[in-house]
């Protein structure tokens, strides 16, 4: 069997960010820019006052000083053109230009104002309240960089130089086939020996939340009908996951007809629990495959760990930005491995502490349903209750 750190770097050595799409800003959220972001334009791009008040010099608006206002005056928006004569000063408004002459913005609470004059009750220096054009951002800046992920504030930022898309990775199309005659879809009444399938639901909704787009189909345990499955999601997809059938059972048909429709397997079983009949490897046109186990906890950890650090790498994210969060807890209990493979437990890490969320059987998706973290044990690792364990949030 392949170890489990092997078998990723297998995988990854084999994939590179995907082909770059424009794509307005508001839909860039949480994606990786795929090249750097130049500034377009000085912000601000003209100098402005940062308060309500008075343009002045700043020589004439010394404490006890008296001068005339102006009867004209500057709002935000279209520039008036406004020139300050010697002993006066402009009313203006928060983000209006400054009139030619004015050096300063003396705040509208540090004058007394008494009909056309203003009496100065607090100084101003040169440059007070006055916003400099280029202050924040200068045409020909760099902004980001490639690699940079996608935040609101980074949005808001290229929105206030006019850009209004940015190149970002495509975002991979992942097929997710489930297989077995026992499957039927949530909200159909059971037959008796069926069970309601939730892998379909819950690797699709894993595609989503790790970047990519998600869509599912089921093929029953007949190779025929699986390889038009399959063929069908060949054509489409960047990636094909299959929950089932993959591993050694009279009707586990998954590597029978990867084989019959041309696909080169890297590798399967590995080292890891849950997860051993763990299936990977490309269709002649280049399409991943990973064939996963039918036990929903099964599916979950294996697609954590192998599958999303692909649908990462496809999105533009680093190596080291691909996995799980890794965050460390103390056992709130005693965790122990009596295994010769690695396990990943399910728990719940709450206020720096991890214990486990109930049943850690690979069919028991209930308690995967309450926790929010993977807890890794070595083969054969026993933690002490108190100690130090890597937990992988979710």
């Amino acid at each position: 069997m392949l170890e489990e750190s092997e078998a990723l770097r297998r995988i990854l050595e084999t994939v590179t960010p995907g082909p770059v799409t424009w794509v307005p800003l508001e839909l860039s959220l949480d994606q990786i820019l795929a090249q750097d972001m130049i500034g377009l334009v000085d912000s601000p791009p003209f100098d402005n006052s940062s308060m309500d008040g008075y343009a002045v010099r700043s020589s004439e608006a010394q404490s006890g000083s008296t001068i005339r206002v102006s009867a004209e005056e500057q709002a935000a928006g279209a520039d008036l053109g406004l020139t300050l004569r010697q002993g006066e000063a402009i009313r203006i408004f928060t983000g209006a230009s400054i009139p030619e002459g004015a050096d300063a913005v003396i705040m509208q609470e540090d004058v007394k104002r008494t009909g056309e004059t203003i009496i100065i009750t607090e100084g101003v220096e040169i440059g007070e309240n006055i916003r400099r054009r280029g202050g924040d951002v200068c045409a020909g800046q760099k902004l980001l960089w490639r690699g940079d992920l996608m935040t609101p504030t980074r949005i808001g930022l290229l929105a206030s130089q006019g850009i209004a898309e940015v190149p970002v990775h495509t975002r991979p199309l992942v097929q997710i086939v489930t297989t077995g005659d026992e499957l039927v879809d949530p909200g159909v009444p059971l037959l008796p020996g069926e069970i309601y399938n939730s892998n379909a639901p819950m690797l699709q909704t894993c595609v989503t939340r790790a970047g990519g787009t998600g869509a599912a189909s089921h093929a029953f345990d007949d190779p025929k009908e699986l390889s038009d499955v399959l063929s069908a999601a060949f054509a489409v997809s960047d990636l094909v996951v299959i929950a089932g059938g993959v591993s050694v059972g009279e009707r586990d048909y998954v590597k029978e007809v990867l084989n019959d429709l041309g696909v080169k397997t890297g590798f399967w079983r590995i080292c890891l629990k849950p997860g051993k009949p763990f299936l990977y490897g490309r269709h002649p046109e280049g399409t991943a495959i990973f064939g996963l186990p039918g036990n929903p906890v099964s599916a979950f950890v294996t697609f954590s760990v192998f599958v999303r650090p692909v649908i990462r790498r496809l999105l533009g994210f680093t190596e080291g930005e691909t996995g799980l969060e890794e965050v460390r807890g103390a056992a709130g209990e005693e965790l122990r491995n009596k295994g010769d493979r690695p396990h990943y437990l399910r728990g719940v890490l709450e206020n720096g502490v991890v214990r486990l969320s109930g049943t850690q059987q690979s069919h028991a998706i209930f308690g995967l349903s309450k926790a929010n973290c993977l807890v890794r044990l070595d083969p054969e690792q026993v933690i002490a209750e108190g100690d130090s364990v890597p937990c992988f949030l979710f």
